[in-house]
């Protein structure tokens, strides 16, 4: 990882996802890849009081958990003419963006080489500056839906402004004026906003399915959980955990659990100390056949185990 400050612009760079994850000033993130090859990862950030803007690059594909400081509201915009994404199972289109609010966890699903700018700010700032502008804020839609549906012109008037004001070759806008362009940006963004809800229960009834699958992983990390398992821990048959899967984060069951504890192995070589070895951390994770086991490893991350162990211990 390096990191730069180039007048109030920070950027931060990362070769690996889960640190680039903790790269973001004030969220709490998990990141696993999900796509073959080496990881790269790029933040440029404008941080204020009560305020951040951010552009994020993310090289491989991702499966994200979330969660930004409480009290506050997150936009986040895709770039234009990028593959889908997927909040909480929900496609993220070209005419919409995300919304969700400050301490409240979410999951996304992300593409290769994907961009996206992000806004946050705290709900008391957000209402105070709506309130000078005349700008009318619906709280149901900004916190419950995930997904907002706003004018291909807006956005794209948006996104100009958002690349110019983190450029890192912007040195002379004054702090103060920068902070007054990003709130007229975000308002001119829930001026125009419409609600895009869920709306079949047959997604509610998938994201359950996933969501209880999810939770007895996380709690069950050190073991080797199969899928008739999740099948009994969920109440549904394989072909509808299948579905489930598919449909809400673009993975089967088995593609899932293969990627989780491959990164969760990552995610330990990553802290372990020099007393620890390849094999006994592969182990703790399930994984017997070692010669397999790397070589899934390096398909994944387009490095050896040991050379993660090696390198992010020096």
């Amino acid at each position: 990882m390096s990191e730069a400050d180039l007048s109030n612009v920070r950027l931060s760079e990362a070769h690996d996802a889960d640190l680039h994850a903790s790269n973001l000033t004030n969220w709490q993130q998990e990141y696993d890849q999900t796509s073959r090859g080496s990881f790269y990862g790029r933040i440029v950030e404008l941080p204020f009081d009560g305020l951040q803007v951010f552009c994020e690059h993310t090289s491989q594909a991702l499966q994200q958990k979330c969660v930004v400081w409480p009290d506050s509201v997150w936009l986040g915009i895709p770039l234009a003419h990028q593959e889908e994404s997927r909040i909480n199972g929900l496609t993220v289109r070209q005419d919409t963006i995300m919304c969700r609010p400050g301490g409240c966890d979410f999951q996304l699903s992300t593409p290769q080489d994907y961009d996206l700018y992000g806004l946050v700010v705290d709900r008391s700032k957000l209402i105070k500056m709506a309130s000078i502008h005349g700008v009318e804020l619906n709280w149901k839609e900004l916190t419950e839906y995930g997904r907002l549906g706003v004018p291909a012109k807006t956005l794209e008037e948006v996104r100009f402004v958002l690349a110019r004001l983190l450029s890192v070759q912007n040195k002379t806008t004054p702090s103060r004026l920068q902070q007054d362009i990003v709130m007229m940006a975000l308002l001119e963004v829930l001026k125009e906003e419409t609600p895009q809800p869920a709306k079949t229960q047959s997604y509610f009834h998938r994201k359950k399915v996933v969501d209880c699958a999810r939770q007895f992983l996380d709690h069950h990390l050190d073991e080797a959980v199969t899928v008739t398992q999740l099948c009994e821990i969920a109440n549904v048959s394989r072909r509808t955990l299948q579905y489930s899967f598919e449909s809400i984060l673009g993975v089967s069951p088995i593609q899932y659990l293969r990627i989780s504890r491959l990164n969760g192995v990552r995610r330990a070589l990553v802290k372990a100390d020099k007393s620890q070895s390849v094999s006994d951390i592969a182990a703790q994770w399930g994984f017997w056949h070692l010669s397999q086991f790397a070589q899934d490893y390096k398909q994944l991350f387009g490095e050896s185990p040991s050379t993660t162990l090696a390198g992010l211990n020096d």
